[in-house]
């Protein structure tokens, strides 16, 4: 059994160094954009480019994205305190949300400001060959950041990580676009250049539209796919003393998997060997898909999905040791009473360590007694050897 005190000390650890790597690349990025953005403004402006202007906006928008990563990350890897005992995740899933927004928010505006001037006509401005020359930095550079914050990303489990890498893309995309784009204006299609900027903006509105769609649903508690649900299922009913499996949820947390699971097993088993039947299921479960973080399962003497639930309103055993005291009087002090609750009905099993140690109590006498009970199953008695 490991120390509780030296699991949440190296669980807190895992999350700084995760934090410290986030932090490291987003800086490294932020610093990257910020030099690429004015780089492309500046020759968008001077070299008759509305497209590498577009970009170089874009490209301000990461460096604010890169802020919003920084800051979410920092609150999103605490440790689970009282208030949050699942860790606070979805804090990371809301920062991801509001990427998307910022990203939406200021396509929606370059493309709409690019479309006026494309309908208005009278483009004769022709870009300069410097435009060629910055996107080319910015293919390159781009590439560069979206390779290296992809890999961190997928090595601390951060989807807010992966879709800042995204995003970094999405720059190296549209600047591939700016270079054709200038490539066209300067054989002769000069409206090629503010159409390549509108294209640039689509891209942006789709890469925001895609986080925030995506950070919706795991707000929302939507489950898994049905392929990743139907896998666990079946690991779950081919583990050894699982009769069948039900109710199984499962919801999204950052890039962490919670899931909730009922499990049928046989009614006359020992609580600990349905504790292990479960445990068995959880590590199952754990090896097909690495990033569950918290399995809950849920032992069943009966599959209970198609059928009422056993009524809370069956007697306890001290309710039912009562009806017996009544009924046949006091159980002898070496018996054991085994209670099980199966289609709403109470089904007792008694034991005697020996036939001589049973005061005359029989399954029949038992059966006599409780007949006028509603609650009353059955009854069976086990006699040791003498």
């Amino acid at each position: 059994m490991q120390d509780p005190v030296s699991t949440t000390s190296s669980t807190q650890d895992a999350l700084n160094k995760e934090m410290r790597a986030a932090s490291k690349v987003t800086i490294i990025g932020m610093i990257l954009d910020a030099v690429l953005g004015v780089i492309k403004v500046i020759a968008g402006t001077l070299f008759n480019s509305q497209a590498l202007f577009v970009d170089g906006i874009h490209s301000f928008t990461d460096v604010v994205s890169d802020f919003v990563v920084l800051a979410v990350m920092r609150v999103s890897r605490q440790e689970p305190d009282e208030n949050h005992p699942y860790g606070h995740q979805r804090i990371e899933t809301f920062g991801t949300l509001l990427l998307g927004s910022i990203l939406i928010a200021v396509g929606a505006a370059l493309a709409w400001e690019n479309l006026l001037r494309l309908f208005a006509g009278g483009i004769s401005e022709v870009p300069g060959w410097p435009v060629l020359v910055a996107a080319a930095l910015s293919v390159a550079g781009k590439e560069w950041i979206y390779h290296y914050t992809r890999h961190v990303g997928k090595a601390i489990r951060s989807d807010l990580i992966i879709a800042n890498a995204w995003h970094s893309r999405t720059d190296a995309f549209s600047s591939v676009v700016v270079l054709l784009s200038t490539v066209g204006a300067m054989m002769g299609w000069e409206w090629l250049d503010v159409l390549a900027a509108v294209v640039i903006a689509l891209i942006i509105i789709h890469i925001g539209w895609k986080f925030t769609w995506d950070s919706v649903k795991e707000l929302v508690d939507t489950g898994l796919s049905q392929e990743d649900t139907q896998k666990l299922k079946t690991i779950a009913r081919e583990t050894d003393g699982v009769r069948n499996v039900h109710e199984l949820r499962t919801r999204r947390m950052g890039h962490d998997i919670l899931l909730d699971v009922h499990l049928v097993v046989r009614p006359d088993i020992s609580v600990s060997e349905g504790h292990q039947i479960g445990m068995k299921v959880v590590s199952g479960m754990r090896d097909a898909l690495d990033n569950i973080r918290d399995i809950n399962f849920h032992i069943d003497a009966e599959n209970d999905e198609n059928q009422p639930h056993t009524s809370e309103s069956l007697p306890s055993r001290e309710q039912i040791r009562d009806v017996l005291y009544q009924k046949i009087g006091e159980l002898p002090a070496n018996s054991r009473l085994r209670l099980h609750y199966l289609k709403n009905k109470v089904h007792l099993e008694l034991f005697f360590d020996a036939p001589d140690k049973s005061d005359g109590i029989t399954s029949e006498r038992i059966r006599e007694a409780l007949e006028d009970c509603s609650w009353f199953g059955s009854a069976r008695v086990w006699l040791g050897e003498p």
